[in-house]
């Protein structure tokens, strides 16, 4: 996969185009698959295969995916990769105009169902991972009490030692240390409320 920095979403239409139930989806798999092909997408989406191509295309022409080397000797296939190592989208860059309010508050809300799905398909899926994973998966909430200053640390410092585990992970496992490593979502929201 293309290793370039994170990129960071500041415009409403690249937003929209990420911000669409399949596309979002795609993204998701292309990213933990590293590069695939729509064929390979469509089968794990349960969509036509014409109809992911037309979608991959779509986050092409936002620069959020990009062609990558044949990983098959069928010249036929069109291999994809993201076009950078994630994205991020932050509430500053969508606050100047209604409009860009309403795209922001519409991807987010997206972003947080499918989040939601994923750890209710593993809650399905969970007598089936065995002691080890039982026992290293995990759910909290803390309730805290911060300034807007801390909790920006707070967010920096869990990206950090996020960033250190994921260098961890994918050094060894380019090395060939890939007994029981899996995929692993973890899913962290900081914000304020009132009581």
């Amino acid at each position: 996969m293309a290793r370039n920095e994170e990129r960071r979403i500041t415009d409403v239409g690249t937003l929209k185009a990420l911000a669409h139930p399949l596309r979002m989806q795609l993204y998701r798999l292309l990213f933990v698959a590293e590069a695939a092909t729509a064929s390979q997408l469509a089968e794990q989406v349960d969509e036509a295969v014409s109809l992911v191509s037309y979608h991959l295309r779509k986050l092409a022409e936002h620069g959020l995916v990009e062609a990558a080397e044949p990983r098959s000797g069928d010249a036929r296939e069109r291999w994809w990769q993201p076009a950078s190592d994630g994205v991020s989208i932050r509430d500053e860059d969508f606050q100047d105009a209604p409009e860009k309010v309403a795209a922001h508050l519409a991807a987010s809300r997206l972003f947080l169902e499918q989040r939601a799905g994923m750890y209710l398909r593993y809650l399905d899926e969970r007598a089936h991972w065995g002691t080890d994973w039982h026992e290293a998966a995990h759910d909290s909430e803390s309730l805290l009490r911060l300034t807007a200053g801390e909790l920006a640390q707070l967010k920096k410092d869990v990206h950090d030692v996020l960033k250190r585990y994921d260098e961890l992970g994918r050094g060894r496992e380019a090395v060939g240390d890939t007994e029981g490593r899996e995929h692993v979502a973890l899913h962290v929201y900081g914000f304020p409320f009132r009581v």
